[in-house]
């Protein structure tokens, strides 16, 4: 199934008014289960730093990250990269209508984008599966940051990831080049990119399986199907709503030994 022409849909429902766009973020906040484990990290990496920082949002999509960051952290320089122009002007306009002057978006390819010791911090978050040549992007990214910087990815693991759990399945979304990264083979790829030293834990535990496909899955393959999904999907939200914040609680506070999701850490 593929994902873009449901996000681009969602994108026009949602348009370029800040109070609408701004509930989205919120509702996104609350139902992406990756964004509490993101945010976890960014709350982490922030605390005691008090000096402006440089920020790469490498594939920001609908540009909730930078504005998270750009909000909580008014000296901090956000920078987003991202292959779709359409998203690019789309997060310049509502950056300018909310009146953050803090963050910049660039149209870009990961695989060439290489600013040598630019940036502080690099989030990059449900974008590596979607690109083939991988072992560019970490060069660049290591490349990109100052000495000491950190880079924090998001994306699915081979543990199930993409909804991916045997050789005869393929990818949920139509668009991902990868099922899915082994823990161990994502971290020796940062290695051997440059990268002194690495992190990985897995997300989306058995909690966490279940938020998705009630959150995400579900919706998402009904809209496939048909548009007019949106005129009720409120409603399923208000069902499922509760449960999924249990979950995702839930799946926050567990060390899991496996999951469908990595969170990996690395730095320069």
């Amino acid at each position: 199934m593929q994902y873009d022409p449901i996000k681009k849909a969602i994108g026009n429902v949602v348009g370029q008014k800040v109070f609408a766009r701004t509930m989205f973020y919120r509702l996104l906040d609350l139902l992406l289960l990756r964004t509490w484990h993101v945010k976890r990290e960014l709350r982490k990496y922030a605390s005691g730093k008090s000096q402006p920082l440089h920020v790469l949002d490498a594939g920001f999509g609908f540009g909730q990250y930078a504005y998270w960051m750009a909000k909580k952290n008014p000296n901090w320089k956000i920078t987003g990269i991202d292959i779709k122009s359409e998203q690019v002007t789309d997060c310049t306009s509502f950056f300018a209508k909310a009146g953050i002057p803090n963050a910049l978006f660039k149209t870009a390819d990961l695989t060439k984008y290489n600013q040598p010791n630019t940036f502080d911090l690099i989030i990059s978050v449900d974008v590596m599966e979607h690109i083939a040549d991988d072992d560019a992007v970490f060069r660049n990214f290591h490349n990109s940051l100052k000495t000491g910087g950190m880079m924090l990815i998001s994306t699915p693991s081979d543990q199930g990831g993409s909804d991916v759990h045997n050789d005869h399945q393929t990818s949920f979304i139509e668009e991902h080049v990868r099922d899915g990264y082994n823990i161990d083979d994502i971290r020796q790829k940062l290695l051997n990119a440059g990268f002194i030293r690495t992190e990985g834990r897995y997300q989306y535990g058995k909690p966490g399986k279940l938020s998705w496909k009630l959150s995400m899955k579900y919706p998402i393959k009904i809209l496939g199907v048909s548009k007019l999904f949106f005129i009720i999907l409120p409603f399923y939200y208000l069902l499922v709503f509760p449960f999924c914040m249990i979950l995702n609680y839930a799946d926050i506070r567990i060390i899991h030994r496996s999951g469908t999701g990595l969170i990996v850490k690395a730095w320069k």
